[in-house]
């Protein structure tokens, strides 16, 4: 037959490009699930009690999302590949497993894991479920990897340093606003001392450090805001998703609920007595779900509006600081009150920042200093340097 006698999207044998494109994304997808199956198993080789069981239960899910492949693939009229051997990495993790301990191994099954927990999510040849199924087991890892932390330092270390950060900044709304205003300060400082390198007159260098500072405020409440309200949109997208799971398929949903209580720590029946007894309510086990398996808490997803506004304001705190001097005065008097409230205002936040992080209060302060005084230092001598040449 000649090229002519049949159109650009079929092939010689009656197949389309479609379908050879459907054909090759199935067969990738199913290997992958097979391989993850394995890898699965693997990991259960190398662990006992409940853990062994979690794995297996994972495994489980894994080759059923292989099945789903495979039957696509036979709908195409495609022959389904038989099991291979596991890939070289599936072997190595479970070899790791087997010889020296799972936790060697499951942090980086946990980042894979996360990693593709979308991996499903806008595929409209998967089923929602499996889409539910790729997120939970991140979630599932991350509570099975933690349990064992938890049980490697007796439960007592993990848990005071977890709460001592929750003590310090639950909402990580504190540490936005530190960030907001040393973005402001070492932005706005930054460009008053080029302006004032460059020799410019005070009302000169007013301007422009007026211009930075609302410029800047604005640039930072309208990012932050579409940022936010993208963030959101996704998050309620999850959990509508969620809720079409709870309505369509309650037993499987209740199931991965158990599992994460299981991987908690809970035994198997009492895991699927709470577990029961929340998919009683919709409400409570969506909610439930979300904060469990997405790892969302419904009632706190985040307003564009504060986030814009808290940007806006953080930021702007941080720009006025070297800008005040030069409303009260000019010349040398100004420059040298600027740069000594720069100064401490880089120092201040600096040990804010390191406080919120567990580090040495003075050692952060300094360096925060160094960093944020050096540039400032930089973009004043390039401020010289062109003022120098009249440009």
């Amino acid at each position: 037959m000649s090229a002519e006698t049949h159109g650009p999207d079929s092939y010689p044998d009656g197949g389309s490009r479609k379908d050879r494109h459907a054909v090759t994304r199935f067969r990738h997808a199913l290997e992958a699930e097979r391989q993850s199956a394995d890898l699965y198993r693997g990991l259960a080789a190398g662990a006992t009690g409940e853990r062994q069981q979690i794995f297996l239960e994972l495994a489980s899910v894994e080759e059923r999302h292989a099945a789903h492949w495979a039957d696509k693939l036979a709908d195409l009229g495609e022959r389904v590949p038989e099991p291979g051997r596991s890939g070289l990495r599936t072997r190595l993790l479970s070899w790791v497993a087997r010889r020296f301990s799972v936790d060697a191994v499951l942090p980086l099954v946990e980042r894979a894991e996360h990693a593709d927990a979308g991996l499903y999510a806008n595929d409209p040849d998967a089923t929602a479920g499996m889409a539910v199924d790729e997120r939970s087991h991140a979630r599932v890892l991350t509570r099975v990897r933690e349990q064992g932390q938890a049980g490697a330092d007796g439960g007592g270390r993990g848990i005071a340093q977890r709460e001592r950060w929750h003590r310090s900044d639950r909402s990580g709304a504190l540490r936005a606003g530190v960030f907001g205003v040393n973005d402001g300060l070492v932005s706005n400082t930054s460009l008053v001392m080029g302006f004032a390198g460059s020799g410019a007159v005070g009302r000169t260098i007013l301007f422009a450090g007026l211009a930075g500072l609302f410029a800047g405020a604005f640039s930072m409440a309208v990012g932050e805001y579409i940022s936010m309200r993208g963030q959101r949109e996704a998050y309620e997208r999850e959990i509508a998703l969620e809720a079409e799971e709870l309505r369509d398929d309650p037993e499987a949903e209740a199931e991965e609920l158990a599992l994460i209580y299981r991987a908690k720590g809970l035994d198997a029946d009492e895991a699927q007595r709470i577990a029961t007894t929340i998919m009683k309510d919709h409400d409570t086990a969506l909610e439930t779900m979300a904060r469990e398996e997405l790892g969302l808490d419904p009632a706190e997803l985040g307003s564009p509006w504060t986030a814009a506004v808290s940007s806006l304001v953080a930021f702007a705190l941080g720009a006025v600081v070297v800008v005040i001097p030069y409303l009260f005065g000019t010349g040398t008097a100004a420059l040298v009150t600027a740069v000594v409230l720069a100064a401490s205002a880089l120092f201040t936040v600096g040990s804010a920042l390191g406080m919120l992080n567990g580090k040495a209060a003075l050692r952060s302060g300094a360096r925060q200093l160094l960093i944020g005084g050096g540039a400032a230092l930089v973009v004043y001598l390039i401020g010289q340097a062109v003022g120098a040449t009249g440009i």
